[in-house]
């Protein structure tokens, strides 16, 4: 079986454990990745981490940092050099590089499937609601990320199969408490014994990941504890001053970007880690992988209701209505306090990601879909 996969997403490296997997599964797997992204987060570069076992390619982007519009201009040439028998676009199915991925499959002959995080029932106007309607009618099988992206596929006419499988799962080998063969390189640091709760925030440094609500409920703890945010994005100027005026200044340490495979060292520093989203008009939390990296570290983690998060919690954690800080506020205070809490917080979650959410099962539930898709294709 050939497979080639565009995503954007897998620019990142630790991410790439998926593709690996896949291929350890026995597809001829090729990954066509651009040179960058840019996002509200700013500019994430490709790295090439984790490429055994398949081919890994960057190729040229158009439109970079443009979420409907942009698109890869060689695409149709990779595939008529690599003749896949799935063209895989690990893309929402409303935007130009998708349709144009669909037009470049069928001028190959490879059958074509899509990814969707799309949790809201959004119209879309011309030409993105043609996009859309166009690959819907030619893709028999898609994956949705969670159940409620299922739903608005679904909602919106989707006469295909959908399976229900996260983006990504989570390597627990590099994702761990420990990892005895790595040296300490990273800068970062165990929790010291004389800060009773090392509070963490790992994202985009942007309004929907409601970070502001993490300052104004770390600023009315009671006892010791520091804040440590990894991530950029529009909002940092704003949040360093809202910690000046709450007066926790010196309690909030601001890391910018952390390379992708620094990452299990920055959660094994922590405590607890807190995603505090916030629904907008236009978006809901889709997943939240932080928590599922966080967790696999066996660190605490806290989330608020928004969108996916409380399915990937589960019992795993703890759960804030969202845009609650006085009880945002309550979950902290009492992992402060409860340190036994914290290490039971810890190793249940990392136990609930062993069950649901490595990168092996991801992987193995992505297979499927494939065979599934070649089964379908085949009986016609």
């Amino acid at each position: 079986m050939r497979v080639v996969m565009v995503s954007k997403a897998l620019i990142v490296g630790t991410y790439q454990r998926k593709a690996e997997e896949i291929a350890r599964l026995g597809v001829d797997l090729t990954v066509l990745v651009p040179p960058s992204w840019r996002d509200s987060r700013g500019t994430q570069v490709a790295e090439a981490r984790y490429t055994d076992g398949y081919q890994f390619q960057i190729i040229p982007l158009r439109f970079n940092g443009n979420f409907h519009l942009h698109y890869y201009p060689t695409l149709s040439r990779e595939l008529a050099r690599l003749r896949p028998h799935i063209l895989f676009m690990d893309e929402e199915p409303y935007n130009l590089a998708t349709w144009l991925g669909l037009r470049a499959s069928i001028k190959c002959g490879a059958g074509f499937s899509f990814f969707t995080w799309q949790n809201l029932d959004k119209q879309y106007p011309p030409p993105f609601r043609w996009f859309e309607h166009a690959i819907y009618q030619h893709t028999p099988i898609a994956i949705a990320g969670n159940q409620a992206a299922h739903d608005v596929l679904r909602h919106k006419g989707f006469p295909g199969g959908i399976a229900v499988i996260p983006q990504f799962g989570v390597d627990p080998i590099l994702f761990a408490p420990t990892n005895p063969e790595a040296q300490d390189l990273s800068g970062f640091h165990k929790p010291d014994r004389s800060v009773s709760l090392r509070i963490g925030y790992a994202g985009g440094l942007v309004p929907e990941k409601g970070v502001d609500l993490l300052l104004r409920a770390c600023a009315r703890l009671q006892g010791t504890w520091t804040l440590h945010l990894a991530g950029s994005g529009a909002e940092e100027q704003n949040l360093r001053q809202l910690a000046r005026e709450v007066g926790i200044v010196e309690q909030v340490n601001f890391q910018n970007h952390i390379a992708s495979t620094a990452m299990p060292d920055f959660y094994r520093s922590l405590d607890v880690l807190v995603l505090p989203s916030r629904t907008m008009p236009n978006w809901k939390e889709q997943f939240g992988r932080v928590l599922v990296e966080a967790m696999a570290c066996a660190v605490a983690v806290i989330g608020s209701d928004s969108g996916e998060i409380p399915q990937v919690i589960g019992d795993a954690g703890l759960l804030f209505p969202e845009g609650d800080v006085a009880a945002l506020v309550q979950k902290l205070q009492q992992l402060l306090e409860q340190p036994a809490e914290r290490q039971r917080l810890g190793n249940g979650g990392r136990q609930h990601v062993l069950q649901h959410f490595t990168m092996q099962q991801i992987a193995s539930q992505t297979v499927d879909v494939y065979e599934r898709f070649l089964s379908h294709a085949s009986s016609r």
